[in-house]
């Protein structure tokens, strides 16, 4: 399968993943130094934590939102809310004008624009696609979103402080161009009944509908259960950010490295290029490299392997050691993203698939949360303990979805022959 195989909307997708996540990385993962740099620390991690629930209560909105009345309206909705919220970050911080107030208020629009496209981009995505097709496209996606986030946090880290209100127009622009390529080529995927979407249902009728949607996915043991493997596999990722940056600016003992002295701090430095690197290179490949095998024995293997590379970091303080585990945990990551995904793509019937979507994605906000807790627990614990906590929790994870990997396959062989009989 190669690219110019792929739908329009598919095409347009990885343009606009690319190019969002580029120029937004250059600003908005700094975000939370502007606001303790203008409004204090402490205020600042209330603002934070203001500007999530807002994004995650828009997600879960916007998941219904996208089944009742499609996914392209949706699409072009909030992208036309996040232009509006980028150009009053803008102005907020232009050369003539200053509101830091202004500025929080469009952070939090934006939130509400990330959580409102969402479920319906990967919803369409689905819509789209076959079976087949989708490790592919979720390969280079995965490669798209990495690299773009990448090339973004260097440039804003050189330009962030001095350059803000530059970086904040290239946003603007950048935003607008997206905007204009969806509204022209984006084709809509999803049309419900008059029976469905109505203008005639009341607030509270939407309520419910919003309730009892929700309910049915709950109830969806298959989902929970694949929803909690991704939460358990997703924190140990997000670990070597938080407890294992940590352990190691604590533990780690200054080494010697080629010419340098290492501490903790530096390696954990090095450690995240390490990971950027290698998910560049393997990404390009990862379809190729797993398309001889079933995507049960691939899923699992690469989940083990990605397991016991954290493991590694998570036990060692020795330089060479922590390279070659952060290099097997980079490859059972990369390998095991993109079947997860075409995995995930299974789960949700047609006419709940922004619903599911916008559940699933609570997988980054549940994570974080079993983040903090191991990241309390290391005050009471040794490193050894820890090691051993974070490793059960990623086997846990392997195992869920050793599990439940043969339900999956009767739900993609059964889209596969749909696929087919159309």
């Amino acid at each position: 399968m190669k690219f110019r195989d792929f739908h329009v909307n598919i095409k347009v997708r990885i343009f606009e993943l690319f190019a969002s996540r580029l120029v937004g990385n250059m600003v908005l993962p700094f975000m939370s130094i502007y606001l303790a740099d203008h409004f204090g620390t402490k205020i600042t991690g209330l603002l934070i934590l203001i500007n999530v629930f807002t994004g995650i209560t828009m997600s879960l909105l916007s998941g219904y939102i996208a089944d009742q009345y499609g996914r392209r309206n949706v699409m072009i909705t909030a992208e036309s809310l996040r232009l509006c919220s980028f150009f009053i970050m803008t102005v907020s911080n232009s050369p003539w004008f200053e509101s830091y107030g202004l500025t929080f208020i469009a952070m939090c629009m934006n939130s509400v624009c990330w959580g409102l496209a969402g479920p319906a981009n990967q919803a369409m995505l689905i819509d789209v696609s076959t079976p087949d097709q989708r490790k592919t496209i979720y390969s280079i996606m995965y490669w798209a979103n990495n690299i773009s986030m990448s090339i973004g946090g260097i440039i804003g880290a050189f330009f962030f402080k001095r350059y803000l209100f530059q970086l904040f127009l290239i946003l603007t622009l950048m935003t607008a161009i997206i905007l204009i390529v969806i509204f022209l080529f984006i084709k809509e995927t999803h049309k419900p009944s008059k029976s469905i979407a109505t203008p005639k249902m009341t607030p509270r009728k939407h309520i419910l509908e919003v309730y009892y949607t929700y309910k049915k996915v709950v109830q969806d043991r298959l989902f929970i259960s694949f929803l909690t493997a991704a939460v358990l596999l997703l924190s140990l990722e997000n670990q070597l950010t938080n407890y294992i940056g940590i352990k190691l600016d604590k533990h780690m003992p200054i080494q010697d490295f080629l010419l340098w002295k290492i501490d903790g701090s530096t390696m954990m430095g090095l450690l995240r290029s390490e990971n950027t690197i290698l998910v560049a290179l393997i990404a390009l490949f990862s379809a190729k490299l797993t398309q001889k095998y079933k995507d049960k024995n691939v899923l699992v293997v690469n989940c083990f392997i990605y397991t016991i590379g954290f493991s590694g970091i998570a036990f060692s303080n020795n330089i060479w050691v922590l390279f070659i585990m952060m290099a097997l945990h980079t490859l059972g990551e990369v390998l095991l993203a993109p079947v997860q995904e075409s995995y995930m793509a299974t789960i949700p019937p047609e006419n709940a698939r922004g619903a599911y979507l916008a559940f699933y994605n609570l997988q980054y906000d549940l994570c974080m949360i079993i983040v903090g807790i191991t990241v309390s627990l290391s005050g009471f614990l040794s490193p050894f303990v820890m090691a051993w906590i974070l490793t059960v929790i990623g086997l846990l994870g392997t195992f869920i979805f050793y599990f439940i990997t043969p339900k999956l396959d009767i739900l993609k062989d059964k889209a596969i022959k749909e696929e087919m009989r159309i």
